[in-house]
């Protein structure tokens, strides 16, 4: 059991988040581009179709957790496994079972999590602000040194039953800093499900992370959008890979 100090608190591993909720949505892009965007990790983009690839834009309210209260932006490329290289051109549906999450952009509000992301997990966390709506549609604003950078509008979705989701996911989450490849594993249980096709819109600044979402060909349609009204989750040391 392996013991991390961030700003004099001790944590134990693993790190669990016991109150979450988030909203999120799933993207087809460019594969090119996507590869393009992430070229410097090393990482190759998952091809689920020809030339195409698998762009995650999500929202988390970290509500009870090991590393306090905070949100949380990410913009997350699903890429195959360390060690599994696919021929140029090549895909498959079924690689995305495989595929984990890698982290391009993790903009926080808390100077906390900034750095227990950063000096755990490689995580690139900045400071950010975040303007956020909630009504009728779900919405935010992301906003870096007062720069409006992206924004998402969310429609409500349909209720998935409990028996569908209850299960724990387990899913590894890949990130590069300092020029180290780290995975990390962990654990995620969602409740209160909501989707559908469709249901999100993206609104983009002048910010270098917007104009990099834009080179896939952002705004652009969602191929699913959901949100949970609670997410458990927990998540393991590091490891290089």
């Amino acid at each position: 059991m392996t013991q991390h100090t961030i700003a004099g608190t001790v944590l134990t591993m693993p790190v669990k988040i016991r109150k979450a909720h988030q909203h999120m949505a799933m993207f087809s892009v460019d594969a090119d581009a996507a590869q393009k965007m992430i070229d410097y990790s090393g990482f190759q983009v998952c091809r689920y179709l020809p030339g195409r690839a698998i762009v995650v834009l999500m929202l988390m309210r970290y509500e009870d957790g090991d590393l306090g209260q905070y949100w949380e932006y990410g913009t997350n490329v699903m890429v195959n496994p360390p060690g599994v290289d696919r021929a140029p051109g090549s895909w498959s549906l079924r690689a995305l079972q495989s595929a984990g999450a890698f982290i391009h952009h993790l903009p926080v509000d808390q100077a906390f999590t900034l750095e227990a992301g950063t000096k755990i997990w490689g995580y690139p966390k900045v400071m950010a602000d975040f303007i956020i709506r909630d009504g009728n549609t779900y919405s935010f604003d992301l906003n870096i040194d007062g720069q409006f950078v992206v924004g998402m509008d969310f429609k409500s979705g349909l209720s998935v039953p409990a028996a569908f989701t209850s299960k724990p996911q387990a899913h590894p989450t890949y990130s590069y800093r300092d020029g180290v490849r780290r995975e990390t594993l962990g654990e995620m249980t969602l409740s209160d499900v909501r989707y559908r096709p469709g249901g999100a819109r993206v609104r983009l600044g002048e910010h270098p992370y917007a104009k990099e979402l834009a080179s896939l060909g952002f705004p652009k349609r969602a191929l699913v959008s959901s949100s949970a009204g609670n997410v458990e989750m927990s998540f393991a040391d590091a490891q290089e890979v």
